[in-house]
């Protein structure tokens, strides 16, 4: 059983998938403790030999997250930002290099850092009420969550100077259309569609999608030569598990691959 050291994050198990939802209502903002708990949750999950996918949602109809609890900030202190800045930084990192596939079912309101959690994520599923943004220069502050550089590469970077410079929030059709999220669906319905996603992951070999994960996001940074040369070493490698056989033999036998996660 997965716990959280937190009741500001809540974790369930739903077959193969855990379900992070943030839960610090009204607006499920991000502080020390939960961004502390998450860094932890994501440790304890990736030891988790079973838990193949993982989503992320928010409490309520109305917010995914609406970011830092700015009242943190209020202060001007500057060892407190030092702090937080660690604490966004780990927390999403850590969400980022999860070893499996991590959707954002984004139920609502997606803004600062939590549009950055979302950004961390694989995958973002958005109902259609949904707005995101990154306004933190509209109150003297930047993205210190990864936001500067994953909304960019998600984006582009013309968008991402909009939305961070110009402090342009966009709605669900018009984050599809210019790639920040995935898909749209109605009010109510990311998490079942997020589910559905988290079950096709769920028949993937979970050793094969750790090795294509590595490699895709290897894409960010270095070059593609040295890339192709990873991609065909961890080809290789996967003959070191017992999935690999076990997927094609079921292949071959015509039957469900029993997958063991080694």
């Amino acid at each position: 059983m997965i716990e959280t050291t937190t009741d500001k994050l809540r974790v369930q198990l739903h077959g193969h998938t855990a379900i992070v939802t943030i839960n610090n209502p009204p607006a499920n903002t991000w502080d020390d403790e939960s961004l502390a708990g998450l860094e932890t949750l994501i440790a304890r999950l990736n030891t988790a030999s079973d838990v193949y996918a993982l989503i992320v949602t928010g409490t309520g109809p109305k917010f995914f997250s609406a970011g830092a609890d700015l009242k943190l900030f209020a202060s001007g202190d500057k060892s407190v930002a030092a702090t937080m800045s660690q604490r966004f930084g780990g927390a999403f990192e850590a969400l980022a290099n999860f070893r499996g596939v991590s959707i954002a079912a984004i139920n609502g309101y997606a803004m600062g850092g939590g549009l950055e959690c979302a950004l961390a994520c694989d995958i973002r599923i958005a109902e259609g009420h949904a707005q995101m943004a990154l306004p933190e220069a509209t109150v003297g502050l930047l993205p210190c969550g990864g936001g500067t550089q994953n909304l960019a590469w998600t984006v582009g970077e013309g968008w991402a100077k909009r939305m961070i410079l110009c402090g342009e929030r966009v709605d669900a059709e018009t984050a599809l259309r210019i790639g920040l999220i995935e898909e749209v669906v109605a009010q109510g319905e990311a998490l079942n569609r997020a589910l559905v996603l988290a079950e096709g992951v769920g028949r993937q070999s979970p050793p094969a999608v750790t090795a294509c994960k590595g490699l895709i996001q290897s894409a960010r940074h270095g070059n593609i030569g040295a890339a192709y040369t990873a991609e065909r070493e961890a080809f290789v490698k996967l003959f070191d598990t017992r999935d690999q056989r076990e997927g094609v033999n079921a292949f071959l036998e015509k039957r469900a691959p029993n997958w063991v996660n080694g």
